[in-house]
């Protein structure tokens, strides 16, 4: 596989603190793991631009941390020229596919758009991955559980 079948995706939820930036380092540690690293660019992004320029909540950044992971990028508000950037923009919940559907522009890049439940393995019956920001520390292992439950699913369909 050559670095010009790169692979860009994006993961968003509503804010760009927990989940997404979460998805976006879980995903990057497992290209790692695997060896393809040059095959695959992660980002991640929030519908919303509240947090823009903050670290991922500290709550997500210790539970994180626990698992082996650093999260460590800033948050940004998504913007209709991510659909220009990435193949794949994938999304943490119902919500969050309303509010990115609504910025495609046309049908080619509403086909860019997948919901990360899609991609569970373990954990098929959920419907998303829930926010964990009002929640307690069982709400934010929950949702590492289902980002790395559906990275994992997305690594294989991806690059088998």
């Amino acid at each position: 596989m050559s670095t010009n079948n790169r692979k860009r995706l994006l993961f968003v939820c509503l804010g760009n603190i927990c989940r997404s930036p979460a998805a976006e380092e879980v995903m990057r540690k497992m290209a790692n793991d695997r060896g393809i690293t040059d095959f695959l660019q992660t980002d991640s992004a929030g519908v919303g631009g509240w947090h823009v320029g903050e670290l991922p909540d500290s709550r997500m950044r210790r539970h994180a941390a626990e698992r082996g992971y650093i999260l460590k990028s800033k948050a940004r508000q998504l913007s209709s020229d991510d659909f220009g950037k990435f193949d794949y923009i994938v999304v943490m919940d119902d919500e969050n596919y309303k509010s990115v559907s609504s910025l495609a522009r046309n049908n080619e890049e509403r086909g860019k758009i997948l919901k990360m439940k899609d991609y569970f393995v373990k954990y098929k019956g959920c419907d998303s991955v829930p926010d964990p920001y009002y929640g307690s520390a069982e709400d934010f292992e929950l949702s590492l559980d289902l980002i790395e439950d559906g990275c994992s699913g997305l690594i294989e369909i991806i690059f088998g």
